[in-house]
């Protein structure tokens, strides 16, 4: 049986989903208006590991995942449109045609990311452009139940109508990121809809764009129905965003909205939190120039518990990929059996696995349980590869595809293998270093036995 830390409640909390048998996830998506970086990818590893090991334990699951990809996005209100910012940044006209350029190209790009850290595709991928009507109609229920009122820049949800605005905490420390509107009723109040006389969509209201928060209410609602069991998302966005899609979706239904909510810690450089705004963000690209495997980042993030801020460096993260590399090859060394016989999952190791990820997902603890079963001498071999390929449905690490193995090496590669052999029996170990960095540069890691130089893909 599932507990998960709620940060409704701030409290460990036994998992009742709301149908018997089926768990509905909304995750907060990604704004395509630039490469995510891989502080942002934590938390769509967070929604995978949650919908893989739900459905490891029976479950049936319906994962959303927004696309946003036009609106205003971002928890100030006042701030220029992320996307627009985007389209500046590239230089290009801004248009409602070169907007859905740029969504479509950054859309592709985050796939691209999804596919190379194994992430399931969600079974949903709304995009906050194809649900207007959506938001129009949300925002018409909330103001005719009172909530609105428009004021030059656009109309707000009043925040003093609602008693129980805030129930994640952290919204007065956070007041410093509502940029100041004298016409405000309040300063927690934000956007519904803001206007735009040049760009944007029709409304009852006046042309504009949907706010940020609207978005994400109307999208979850339409695909999960209200209310539904989990909401996941960084920690960063519960103080504002997700305090206001509480607030707008359970006032415009006069129901609960999400039951548990799951935010993921902060991926930390050495210069503080990783973020564009910072300028230290790293994408999934540079970890791959850097000779580093997308799926070795998978295993750096899943040696620390989703609700710990994680410090990233390239010294950590290469540490990863050794183990990383270590446990493939290890895997790779096992039997596979054949028809007649074939491995049996062990049960005593399940269920330590189970136990782990079923106690608010804990990661470190279901990589210590492998990594034990991978020394335990009295399980055998077959056991063992059933065993740990059934662990890698929950882990996604992609333990059966050796993506290290290299069976056609390059000619160019063979050249300074070779030069490199002669390097070390002529003792000349700086030229054979020099040479080990020259073939890394080039995807390709040498490893030394006492007989041989063992190629292997980076």
């Amino acid at each position: 049986m599932f507990s998960v830390y709620n940060s409704l409640g701030k409290r460990l909390e036994t998992v009742q989903p709301i149908r018997k048998g089926e768990v509905g996830i909304y995750s907060c998506g990604p704004t395509v208006y630039d490469y995510a970086h891989i502080g942002n990818l934590r938390s769509f590893l967070l929604s995978d590991l949650v919908r893989r090991s739900f459905e490891y334990s029976g479950l049936k699951v319906k994962q959303v995942m927004n696309i946003t990809d036009v609106g205003i996005g971002g928890n100030n209100d006042e701030g220029e449109d992320k996307i627009i910012k985007g389209l500046k940044r590239e230089g290009k006209e801004v248009t409602m045609e070169s907007m859905k350029e740029l969504g479509d190209f950054y859309t592709e790009k985050f796939k691209v990311d999804m596919r190379k850290l194994n992430i399931l595709t969600p079974h949903v991928l709304p995009r906050a452009s194809e649900h207007i009507a959506e938001d129009i109609e949300m925002i018409q229920t909330l103001d005719a139940k009172g909530f609105v009122y428009k004021i030059s820049d656009g109309v707000y949800f009043d925040t003093s109508k609602d008693p129980n605005y805030g129930k994640l905490g952290g919204t007065g420390g956070d007041e410093s990121r509502i940029a100041e509107n004298s016409e405000k009723r309040n300063a927690k109040d934000f956007a519904l809809w803001k206007f735009n006389q040049n760009l944007g969509y029709p409304s009852p209201w006046g042309q504009g764009f949907p706010g940020w928060h609207i978005e994400c209410s109307a999208m979850s609602t339409k695909y999960l129905g209200q209310p539904f069991d989990f909401h996941t998302g960084g920690i960063d966005l519960a103080p504002i965003h997700h305090n206001n899609e509480i607030a707008q979706s359970e006032n415009a239904c006069g129901c609960g909205f999400a039951h548990y909510w799951l935010h993921n810690e902060f991926v930390n450089v050495a210069d503080g939190k990783m973020a564009k705004s910072e300028g230290n963000h790293i994408t999934l690209r540079t970890l791959v120039d850097k000779g580093l495997s997308p799926l070795a980042y998978r295993y750096f993030l899943l040696g620390s518990h989703y609700r710990t801020p994680t410090n990233f460096s390239w010294e950590a993260l290469e540490a990863s990929q050794n183990a990383y590399r270590r446990l493939k090859e290890y895997i790779s060394t096992l039997p596979k059996g054949g028809i007649f016989k074939r491995g049996r999952v062990n049960q005593t190791y399940k269920k330590e696995f189970t136990e782990a990820m079923e106690s608010d997902f804990n990661t470190p603890e279901a990589l210590a349980v492998v990594w034990k079963l991978t020394k335990d001498v009295s399980v055998p071999s077959l056991d063992k590869r059933a065993t740990l390929l059934d662990f890698d449905k929950v882990l996604g690490l992609e333990l059966e595809e050796n993506e290290f193995e290299v069976k056609d090496i390059p000619a160019e590669i063979r050249k300074l293998l070779q030069e490199r052999a002669a390097a070390r029996k002529n003792k000349d170990f700086p030229t054979s270093d020099r040479l080990r960095d020259e073939i890394k540069k080039k995807g390709f890691v040498v490893e030394d036995t006492d007989t041989e130089q063992r190629i292997s893909r980076v």
